[in-house]
């Protein structure tokens, strides 16, 4: 396995249409459809980057921005921004285009850890990022961070 990997080994772009059974009664798109395309592109960048299958260990943060309706476009795009010794964090972008204006507006963000899995069922170890782009240093940057803030909450539901 190599030492360090670019960031952009693992960047990995999806489109999907919003139909109609992806929407709610005001006929926007359902949060848990997107947290599903979140979940899948960010287990897809995590495989590019490991080479190895992933479970998600946890969803840090999710930011929706805006909705999209039934006929919008989104477009998604995920990438390996920090790793650990068997986790990765993947940040993931969605941006939706109207297909009457062709506007393309951020609806959501988010951060996810995600961890490689061996032939033997267990976390096995992963190749550094080699964060590129400014906001992926940024995102890097910060990560641990987010790690800390992540064992504390994982404390304090084992205490409850």
């Amino acid at each position: 396995m190599k030492k360090q990997v670019s960031a952009s080994d693992s960047r990995t772009a999806q489109t999907k249409l919003v139909l109609p059974p992806d929407t709610n009664h005001m006929g926007t798109i359902f949060g848990g459809t997107v947290l599903s395309y979140i979940d899948e592109i960010a287990a897809i960048a995590a495989m590019k980057h490991s080479r190895n299958v992933v479970v998600t260990a946890s969803i840090d943060t999710v930011n929706f921005f805006s909705s999209a309706k039934v006929g919008d476009i989104l477009s998604l795009e995920a990438v390996v921004v920090s790793t650990g010794r068997t986790s990765m964090e993947v940040y993931v972008r969605v941006e939706c285009q109207n297909m009457e204006t062709s506007g393309k507006t951020l609806t959501t963000t988010a951060l996810l850890t995600m961890v490689a899995i061996g032939a033997d069922g267990k976390p096995t170890p992963v190749a550094r990022v080699s964060p590129e782009t400014e906001e992926e240093q940024r995102l890097s940057q910060s990560a641990q961070a987010r790690k800390e803030w992540r064992l504390k909450i994982n404390e304090y539901a084992e205490e409850m």
